[in-house]
């Protein structure tokens, strides 16, 4: 079977549907809106994300619509259990009734066109669409998992990357160390600073972006503070929904590879005590326990350690 009949059928199905109107099923609403309150209504509640992957749609657009439902009277937000988070979203009594309008609409429309088909194409009919829809889906999810497999990475100055890896630190800390408006405001000023000299070629900022466009990791070279030939590795953070996803590798596979290419001797950083998995990251590409005590520099006292990493040439 070639694909182009099955393309014509499918733009047809569009058009014939009403999808190319602005409105759908009799309503004053958009396709979106009406699939929202179809989804919701026939699972008796689901939480913005899981209605992302049902319609396909990204996060932000889906925040947008819901909003506007729930400002309509469509929806309502309740709370989750297990989740302070997640906020269920279900059907108001106006919603339901929208709901039925829908379903009416719909109905009559399917029935006014299975009379023009014999009862043995009917049956094929519900088999046939039934499995190309499951096939779209299939496609469509894989095509998701390997997009996610490869997050996008990026070199340099990015829009609002000072602001993003500020709050990225900023929540990481506050929740594991207790660090608070002292270390965010000296995350902040460093970063700003570092921005600057960014033209230099012994300084370098790498970012790893989700399918959205948004900042999920971040890594920096800073070749000049420290002087004696040696880099100082900053600012290496991964959002919290990124971790264990091979993010963090990735981003220090590509620092440690400038440090190689631009010749530094030595390649150091400073962390906390605690951070276990961090540090079975470092210890895995090579850097050793150099120094450790206690400081109070980021506003708490916590155990400083400092970590570093010696290039081949100076091993031999």
């Amino acid at each position: 079977m070639t694909v182009d009949p099955i393309r014509e059928a499918s733009r047809r199905l569009v058009r014939e549907l009403g999808f190319m109107k602005p409105t759908l099923a009799g309503t004053d609403m958009p396709p979106s809106a009406v699939h929202a309150l179809v989804e919701v209504g026939r699972r008796g509640n689901m939480t913005a994300s899981e209605l992302c992957e049902v319609l396909g749609l990204e996060k932000s657009s889906v925040s947008r619509l819901l909003q506007k439902l729930v400002r309509a009277g469509e929806l309502a937000e309740g709370a989750c259990a297990h989740d302070g988070r997640a906020k269920p979203l279900c059907l108001t009594p106006k919603g339901r009734e929208t709901l039925s309008r829908i379903d009416a609409f719909a109905c009559a429309q399917v029935r006014a066109a299975l009379q023009f088909l014999p009862p043995h194409i009917r049956i094929s009919l519900h088999q046939g669409l039934g499995a190309y829809a499951d096939a779209l889906a299939a496609s469509r999810t894989e095509a998701s998992v390997l997009a996610k497999t490869a997050p996008k990475m990026m070199w340099g100055y990015q829009p609002g990357i000072i602001g993003r890896v500020v709050e990225m630190h900023a929540n990481y800390y506050a929740r594991t160390t207790g660090f608070g408006a002292f270390f965010e405001s000296k995350v902040a000023s460093g970063m700003a600073e570092f921005a600057g000299r960014l033209d230099r070629p012994v300084n370098q900022i790498w970012s790893v972006m989700d399918d959205g466009g948004r900042i999920v990791g971040s890594i920096a070279i800073d070749g000049e503070d420290l002087g004696d030939n040696s880099a100082h590795l900053r600012w290496f953070i991964v959002d919290d929904g990124q971790r264990g996803g091979g993010v963090g590798r990735l981003l220090l596979t590509e620092a440690l590879s400038f440090c190689d290419a631009i010749g530094f001797g030595k390649t150091r950083l400073w962390t906390f005590k605690g951070l276990d998995a961090a540090r079975k990251l470092y210890e895995a590409n090579g850097f050793i326990l150099e120094n450790e005590q206690s400081g109070q520099q980021w506003g708490t006292e916590v155990t400083e350690q400092i970590f570093v990493r010696h290039s081949q040439a100076e091993k031999v």
